[in-house]
């Protein structure tokens, strides 16, 4: 089996890297028989942030669209047509070459004409996002073009991996539609004993994981438990405004800002509580991780995600999308009841197993043999 995944680079930190290059790996070095190629376009040279297997083969087409990250807009928009036809006919001929048996598409750039290339091998998209974080809707008739014409790319797929089953009911054009989980990555192996009086959040200091909504419900917390602390590990651009957030709300104490850690696995274990305050996820992988050193989760409803992996009182806790208090109260509910807080966080370690790589990769092995006929 000759699988080949495509996206634009290797270099950044990201969620989408670190799963490529997590499933990449595994696949090549647990499927027997299996050979792997990550295509990017615009690596200019630099070391992929996460280290890639020995047996994954990288190739870079050397396109660049987006870098420099300094270039203007205009000089972008100016030189994009050229870029899109070079990349395109770079993309199709290293197809042709390798002949895959499987392509995996991130759904970037190579989405549009991915189907038509020769080259005999099966088109898959992988979608990392849900569809609510796009913004479409309005009156804007150029925002619905290209939903549209998004929408028809989509359709020319064999098949559109999607995260949850939530985000099916969210694209009823489409009936090419499998649901497969992202795996936990970060290894599990210790459990917290739930007993320490600190409650963790973790992610990019962005406007989408709703950090600020999670230090406002803190300071509703905190009035009834002083004794706890809040933790959140990240980093981004809206550091300062949660300073300032938390300064306002005389948090300084119990409401700490932490920077990115990579073992982000030892302050789960050193935690009683999770919770996730996004706006929107894709699906959430913070969750599944902390659940798989035993945390119990607190977290809002919001699309997508959280409903698929929490079953509310039983393995963790939801509240309505958005709702401060409701947030605020279910985490105060799990710091008063210590019997309640461990008996969701042992049933949330049983239940992150299924998310565990063993049972994912063979989801997607099944689903490669099932598309190419081959066993």
């Amino acid at each position: 089996m000759k699988i080949v995944y495509y996206l634009p680079s290797l270099h950044a930190p990201g969620g989408l890297e670190r799963i490529i290059t997590f499933k990449a790996n595994y696949f090549a070095e647990h499927f027997e028989n299996y050979e792997v190629f990550v295509v990017t376009s615009e690596q200019v040279g630099m070391k992929p942030f996460f280290e890639l297997s020995p047996k994954v083969k990288h190739i870079d087409l050397d396109v660049t669209f987006d870098w420099p990250f300094q270039q203007s807009r205009l000089s972008k928009i100016l030189k994009y047509p050229a870029r899109y036809r070079r990349f395109k006919k770079r993309f199709t001929e290293l197809l042709c070459e390798l002949k895959p048996d499987i392509t995996i598409s991130t759904l970037r750039r190579e989405m549009h004409f991915l189907h038509a290339i020769p080259d005999g091998s099966v088109k898959i998209g992988e979608f990392h996002v849900t569809r609510n974080s796009y913004g479409w809707g309005g009156n804007d008739l150029l925002r619905k073009r290209w939903e549209r014409n998004f929408v028809l790319s989509l359709k020319k797929f064999n098949r559109i991996v999607l995260l949850t089953h939530e985000e099916t009911s969210f694209w009823p054009e489409l009936n090419n539609t499998t649901v497969i989980p992202n795996p936990i990555i970060t290894p599990m192996k210790q459990q917290s004993d739930c007993t320490s009086h600190q409650v963790i959040a973790a992610g990019r200091y962005a406007v989408q994981k709703g950090f600020d909504l999670l230090i406002e419900a803190w300071a509703l917390v905190v009035k009834q438990h002083p004794d706890w602390t809040l933790c959140i590990y990240g980093d981004g651009s809206l550091r300062r405004d949660f300073e300032i957030q938390i300064e306002r709300l005389g948090l300084i104490e119990s409401c700490l800002l932490k920077h990115t850690v990579s073992d982000i696995e030892s302050k789960y274990c050193e935690s009683s509580i999770f919770v996730l305050s996004s706006r929107f996820e894709g699906f959430g992988m913070v969750i599944t991780e902390a659940m798989g050193c035993g945390v119990p989760p607190v977290s809002f409803a919001c699309p997508c995600g959280p409903r698929d992996i929490i079953t509310d009182g039983y393995n963790g806790l939801l509240a309505e999308n958005g709702n401060i208090a409701q947030l605020a109260h279910k985490i105060c509910r799990l710091i008063a009841n210590k019997e309640e807080r461990q008996q969701l966080g042992k049933q949330a370690y049983i239940d992150s197993k299924k998310y565990q790589m063993e049972n994912i990769g063979q989801q997607w092995k099944e689903l490669f043999e099932s598309l190419t006929h081959k066993q």
